[in-house]
């Protein structure tokens, strides 16, 4: 185990750059897999694995330009390429184990280009967590926007996508079928025309949080929470989170373990060159005075923090 500190480039035990941005953490096998955009040549999304949250070892391009393409929700245009043969984009990549099909899906905002006109969500599909997806397309759910987005997984193994529609005006909520291929049913229209995006969901105490921010391109802005006693209940009111730029932080994804929680954002460095100066931070996420607060670290350790054996 050892420091993170806050808002530096991470590097990976090669001591290459982490690439993985707006990214998913996904615990399997004893093994954390972090999932994340790579925008570097033909790449789309990156994956890394650690035992301790610090030491990440780098595994695989998961998709990239390359990839195998398959299945119903492919089209004759915007695959893995757009229509002059450069890259699209391919954001937030989030994944789920599905314990029925034995499988790894990932679920990721789709555009091509930068005029965010398409605003579809992409799958893909693996035996491992760490191998090669296959992409099966993008789609458009029930012909709704959907840009931002996130998954969640009930200990039951029902799921969940939420993502920014109507350009950003509001959060749509859907279950997914049995196969986390599809949508089943859209649950909820959060928080119409309050333009919230970068949701991320954690269960604690037997509650659901949800973390956004504003649109505000790359410049950080305040963050929100909202609770609610199950995903298809009733959602509380928004409420502000952290300091007016969120410690300079977006939300990527949030992990709980021992009654623990941990906020994981990226620190963006801006478009274009600027992006690969973009840099992830770590906050500690706790109840307090009938609240949910996020803690300001300078650094930390992670994993002594979920095992209670770090302070703040």
């Amino acid at each position: 185990m050892g420091i993170l500190k806050n808002g530096e480039l991470w590097k990976d035990v090669n001591g290459e750059p982490i690439h993985a941005h707006g990214g998913w953490m996904l615990y399997y096998n004893g093994y954390y897999y972090w999932y994340g955009e790579d925008r570097r040549e033909n790449y789309y999304v990156s994956c890394y694995r650690s035992k301790n949250l610090t030491d990440w070892e780098f595994r695989n391009h998961i998709i990239t330009t390359e990839s195998k393409m398959e299945g119903y929700y492919v089209r004759t245009t915007l695959m893995l390429r757009n229509k002059n043969g450069g890259k699209i984009n391919l954001e937030r990549p989030k994944v789920l184990y599905n314990k029925k099909t034995k499988k790894f899906v990932l679920w990721v905002h789709v555009e091509n280009g930068m005029d965010y006109h398409e605003a579809a969500v992409g799958i893909a599909e693996c035996d491992s967590p760490d191998g090669d997806f296959v992409y099966y397309g993008h789609f458009n759910p029930y012909g709704y926007m959907s840009r931002d987005c996130t998954l969640f997984q009930e200990e039951d193994g029902t799921a969940y996508f939420i993502s920014a529609a109507r350009d950003n005006a509001d959060l749509h909520m859907y279950r997914l079928t049995d196969d986390y291929k599809n949508v089943k049913k859209l649950v909820h229209k959060l928080y119409q025309g309050e333009y919230r995006e970068a949701p991320a969901v954690v269960k604690y105490n037997g509650m659901y949080h949800m973390l956004t921010s504003f649109c505000t391109g790359w410049a950080p802005n305040q963050g929100k929470y909202a609770c609610a006693d199950s995903m298809e209940g009733e959602w509380s009111d928004l409420s502000e989170i952290g300091d007016s730029t969120t410690y300079q932080s977006q939300p990527a994804f949030l992990i709980e373990r021992n009654g623990r929680m941990l906020y994981y954002g990226d620190r963006w460095g801006g478009d274009g060159e600027k992006y690969f100066a973009s840099s992830y931070v770590i906050y500690p996420l706790e109840w307090e005075n009938g609240k949910l607060t996020l803690k300001f670290v300078n650094e930390i350790d992670p994993m002594a923090y979920l095992n209670r054996e770090g302070k703040i």
